[in-house]
């Protein structure tokens, strides 16, 4: 296996990257059997993960496809990949892995003849340049390849009564718009992927959607928010623990005997070149 080298970039969740992987929501089993599907035709299928964070795409896919020859994961933020080279270690099973600490379009394939079959991005297009990213992708990739763009918003975007209260305590603290840790503000992703898919080789678009129950626990919600890009702990500097404080107390008092239910919507958007286009 390759190990990240070290002192590399480090990036915009870098202090979460603990948070991360212990409170981001995990990939619907459901998008694992699809994205499995579009490798049942290669005979020793690479998988190339963009945004990788702690690897929860490859973490659910090497299970599940024993037949991956290799994996490569991209991501700016170092400890991320840290956390993602630990977690993959007992799953890679001596299967060549690289860790790439750059951002999505400056990946580089570790040799001549590297092609992907699957390219992953899940929660993390929006972050990048995207028509670079779909151009390099289209350099690296094998002629019948599958470009899967995933995503299922945030407890900033969902709309709930414990939501709702949740952001407008955030934004007491922090401001009215959404912060974007050290970019600044969040200004959306403007373009729909849709149309940055059908202006690249990968225009053949197929969507899925699935609909995913998640409830959450008031302390579950602490660690997600630690591992955001809009309430990361420094954001707050010295005022974090109160903002905890009273976050807590608000989750609670919203908090049903079940939990705080999120009912998020998966959607995975499945990109190939047209045929005949390769």
């Amino acid at each position: 296996m390759t190990t990240p080298p070290p002192n590399e970039p480090k990036g915009l969740f870098t202090s979460a990257a603990a948070d991360y992987a212990r409170h981001r929501p995990g990939i619907p089993p459901e998008v694992v059997s699809l994205l499995a599907d579009t490798m049942r035709d290669a005979d020793r299928p690479a998988l190339l993960d963009l945004g990788s964070g702690t690897g929860q795409v490859p973490a659910a896919l090497l299970p599940a496809v024993p037949r991956i020859d290799r994996v490569d994961l991209v991501d700016p933020d170092q400890d991320m990949l840290r956390q993602a080279a630990a977690a993959l270690e007992p799953l890679l099973r001596g299967r060549p892995a690289g860790f790439h600490p750059v951002a999505a379009e400056a990946f580089t394939p570790p040799f001549d003849d590297y092609r992907a079959d699957l390219v992953t991005c899940a929660r993390s297009f929006h972050w990048m340049d995207r028509s670079a990213v779909l151009k390099m992708a289209d350099r690296v990739t094998a002629p019948a390849a599958t470009v899967a763009i995933m995503g299922d918003g945030s407890l900033w975007t969902y709309r709930a009564d414990w939501t709702a209260a949740l952001k407008q305590l955030i934004q007491s603290y922090l401001g009215e718009e959404r912060r974007a840790g050290t970019a600044g503000v969040y200004g959306g992703p403007g373009r729909r992927y849709e149309d940055n898919l059908a202006a690249s080789t990968f225009s053949q678009v197929t969507e899925r959607r699935f609909p995913v129950r998640r409830v959450w626990t008031p302390a579950q919600i602490l660690g997600y928010l630690r591992s955001t890009s809009f309430a990361r702990p420094d954001l707050f500097g010295d005022r974090h623990d109160r903002f905890e404080d009273e976050a807590l107390e608000l989750l609670e008092r919203h908090s049903e005997r079940g939990g705080l239910v999120e009912d998020a919507v998966f959607t995975v958007l499945l990109a190939r070149r047209p045929e005949g286009k390769a």
